[in-house]
């Protein structure tokens, strides 16, 4: 992925085919490892291509991937409707509280010792 980014950023630098030895400079910059091989799959599979066709081929395929989803209620709104026993809303929070400070002790010390 990062010979890629480095292409794109050589791309929009002006470089309208950046070669294997810009690549390798731009990433030493980086101080990121090279790896020949990696770099030179990334470089064959752009060669000839502008950048733009590989980005709208990528839209393309980004645009069949479903991205909704399903909001959840909270957990009290549901009991509170229905008119839900606030005792037992009361005890969860405090077992939630007492918890809370179970893991303080485990840990030796407090925050404010």
């Amino acid at each position: 992925m990062r010979y890629l980014a480095a292409y794109s950023l050589l791309a929009l630098g002006g470089k309208s085919s950046p070669s294997e030895k810009e690549i390798k400079q731009l990433l030493g910059a980086a101080d990121c490892e090279y790896d020949e091989d990696k770099a030179e799959k990334a470089l064959s599979a752009l060669s000839g291509k502008n950048l733009e066709e590989p980005i709208e081929k990528g839209k393309k395929q980004l645009s069949t991937v479903p991205s909704g989803g399903v909001v959840a209620a909270s957990s009290g709104a549901p009991a509170a409707a229905a008119g839900g026993d606030s005792k037992a809303e009361a005890k969860k929070e405090e077992k939630k509280e007492e918890s809370d400070e179970e893991s303080d002790e485990d840990m030796g010390f407090g925050l404010f010792d």
